[in-house]
């Protein structure tokens, strides 16, 4: 591993600190999304929050945290096994921020971000499987947890380079989820079309 891709690892989780929850929040006069409603600094808890205006920048933003040092990687020639780690990292960067106490969100934009730039294939794939689970149960959670397992299934099939990464984020994400599988199996898990908080 030269210098060049060292650098990169670094700056995809700089990049990936960046709460684009809070800053957004903080922006437009909403609550901090880490201590009111879930208390999960996504996108899903600012829809809630703030509605679908500030959900759709947080969301773009946490997408772009991992596509902008990506993009770096395919500028700078790194070998593809080495991008899926940038992707990693820009993940990890998400879920523990430097610059907010280590306290992320769960991952899930952050994770489209990595298959927007790595694998269009499964990025639709990806795509697919959490718009069909959110449509019939309307758990966010749930359609992230699922859409994760299957894209490190295909991606193993159709793509074996990025496969380690892809299957590194997953069992984190599910990992991460795991208060919203408590709910689930409890029956007390918020859906997407809950009322917003105030």
């Amino acid at each position: 591993m030269n210098i060049e891709t060292i650098g990169l690892l670094i700056l995809a989780y700089l990049t990936g600190s960046i709460s684009s929850a809070v800053i957004v929040c903080r922006i437009m006069s909403l609550p901090d999304p880490r201590e009111f409603g879930s208390n999960n600094p996504g996108a899903t808890n600012v829809l809630r929050l703030g509605g679908k205006k500030a959900a759709i920048l947080t969301l773009i933003g946490d997408i772009l945290k991992a596509v902008i040092p990506i993009l770096i990687g395919y500028a700078l020639e790194l070998h593809s096994r080495n991008l899926g780690w940038v992707g990693f990292m820009a993940f990890i960067g998400h879920l523990y921020p430097l610059y907010f106490n280590l306290k992320g969100g769960k991952g899930m934009a952050t994770y489209f971000g990595v298959l927007v730039t790595l694998s269009p294939v499964l990025l639709i794939y990806g795509l697919t499987t959490w718009l069909i689970t959110a449509f019939f149960t309307r758990y966010s959670s749930l359609a992230s947890m699922l859409t994760s397992i299957a894209v490190s299934a295909f991606g193993f099939y159709i793509d074996k380079k990025y496969f380690f990464p892809l299957f590194a984020m997953s069992l984190i994400l599910i990992w991460r989820h795991r208060s919203n599988i408590k709910n689930l199996w409890n029956g007390t898990e918020r859906k997407l079309t809950d009322k917003k908080m105030t």
